[in-house]
């Protein structure tokens, strides 16, 4: 794989994005936002607090697999309110630039 993680990411963002746009996906990406914003919301919540346990423990392998499966649970969250990487990226900057 020859992509920058950065980049990766944007991709995942349109592989959710295309998954949640096929009416015949049968994916967790599609079965999770059908269950509704309030369950993918708890999805985030979970993630993040076992990040935050993984942390604590001092397992690098396991901090890194925990912040990719909130990172993934984030862009879904987001994805279906319709918000982009971009808009978090340039609230972001704002905050940074004044």
């Amino acid at each position: 794989m020859n992509v920058s993680s950065s980049t990766f990411v944007e991709q995942l963002e349109t592989i959710i994005r295309s998954r949640l746009d096929q009416p015949g996906e049968n994916s967790y990406t599609r079965s999770l936002a059908q269950a509704g914003v309030k369950r993918i919301a708890q999805k985030v919540g979970e993630e993040a607090v076992e990040l935050g346990l993984a942390s604590v423990d001092g397992d690098r392998d396991e901090v890194i697999n925990e912040a990719a499966d909130l990172v993934y649970h984030l862009l879904l969250l987001l994805n279906v309110q319709q918000i982009t990487l971009a808009d978090v990226s340039r609230t972001l900057e704002k905050r940074h630039f004044g």
